[in-house]
């Protein structure tokens, strides 16, 4: 059976966002970008709410980007090489290969797909994490820990439950960042 990973990064107190909805607080590092890059490598399907495949989906629509240097490149090829499927009620069609929209986060058919899949999932988009935390879905959290405290906006961790972790793995960067691979107790 395939993991689902809950991978994202995180101020160090935790927001995945501040409070202007803003993520750009943590800066490009190419040390850590070639880390996640060789991360989503195992990746067989992304799992997105709408607003986090819009701002990923890039990757895949603006050559441009890929253009700009060969750790670019390399990333543009890790995240197009996955399935998608991105869960919304709002968004017409999607704009990228091999993906799929879906209308409501279904934990019994992510469990099937965890079961038939080749490669491990990902999940991302806080809301969409927060469902699979509740549903007993993920395997595993992986966070890289950006050492800023931003003071507020959306959490990167599910609020209102409970959930005990066991370090599984831990790596320091030379700026700062710290990546934490967790796996949920009792799973």
């Amino acid at each position: 059976m395939a993991k689902l990973v809950y991978l994202t990064n995180v101020s160090l107190d935790g927001y995945i966002e501040d409070e202007r909805g803003a993520f750009s607080w943590f800066p490009r590092d190419d040390e850590v970008f070639a880390f996640t890059t060789g991360l989503l490598r195992s990746v067989g399907t992304f799992l997105y709410g709408r607003r986090l495949y819009e701002l990923m989906a890039v990757w895949e629509t603006d050559a441009a980007l890929a253009a700009q240097s060969d750790l670019m490149a390399d990333f543009a090829r890790a995240w197009q090489a996955p399935n998608k499927v991105v869960y919304s009620t709002t968004l017409a069609a999607v704009s990228t290969a091999d993906t799929r929209l879906e209308r409501r986060f279904d934990p019994a058919a992510v469990h099937q797909l965890k079961a038939t899949a080749s490669g491990d999932l990902t999940v991302g988009g806080a809301n969409i994490a927060t469902q699979a935390f509740r549903a007993g879905l993920v395997d595993e959290c992986q966070l890289l820990v950006w050492p800023i405290v931003v003071g507020g906006g959306k959490p990167g961790l599910p609020t209102g439950m409970r959930a005990e972790l066991e370090l599984l793995d831990e790596r320091r960067f030379r700026n700062g960042v710290v990546y934490l691979r967790y796996r949920p107790l009792g799973q």
